[in-house]
């Protein structure tokens, strides 16, 4: 196995537990980090561009996985079933434009300079969509909201804006602050021999 592919498979795993470690809970706990799903889906974009099969493999992985976790909570642990409805298909839409807008940015771009700029508001606008896609959809399609008009709802989701979007921001931050110390490890361990 070559480095390209380890690396591949590190990261993906990585995004895999953080998966596991975080969907259980949308707005985290005490005892548990807030959801990193929407992170999660940009960054897979994002590190796993370049490998256009393993891409996409890795995204139909994701989706999978987080149907099973939310199946096992909603089945086994008890947790509310409100969102499933026939709105939930479209988290896939949802979680793919966010790995879309991730391998954009990843072909074109580089994570240095100015280039952590236009990171963060590629990030910015593409997380901004998935919430607004994610509502107006369950709005639209869900069956739960047919006696409330669109700006009562659009009031009630709004409040969640800004937690859903900068949580998603941190983790993608941090994500990217890892990478570029690893990569400066990397580099400077290359120039010491």
């Amino acid at each position: 196995m070559n480095n390209i592919q380890t690396k591949t498979i590190a990261i993906f795993a990585l995004l895999a537990a953080l998966m596991a470690a975080t969907r259980f809970n949308h707005f985290g706990s005490a005892i548990s980090l807030p959801d990193a799903s929407l992170a999660i889906f940009f960054l897979g974009g994002l590190f796993l561009a370049r490998f256009t099969r393993s891409s996409a493999v890795a995204f139909i992985v994701l989706i999978l996985e987080a149907g099973l976790i939310d199946y096992y909570a909603t089945s086994v642990q008890g947790v509310s079933d409100w969102c499933m409805t026939t709105a939930y298909w479209f988290l896939i839409p949802t979680y793919g434009s966010l790995w879309f807008v991730g391998r954009w940015f990843a072909i074109r771009h580089t994570m240095e300079g100015r280039g952590l700029m236009g990171l963060m508001l590629a990030a910015w606008a593409a997380n901004s969509f998935a919430f607004i896609f994610s509502n107006v959809t369950f709005y639209l399609f869900s069956g739960r909201y047919e006696e409330m008009s669109t700006l009562e709802y659009t009031s009630r989701v709004a409040q969640y804006y800004t937690s859903y979007v900068s949580v998603a921001l941190l983790y993608i931050a941090c994500a990217v602050a890892l990478h570029m110390a690893i990569d400066i490890t990397s580099k400077q361990r290359e120039h010491s021999h």
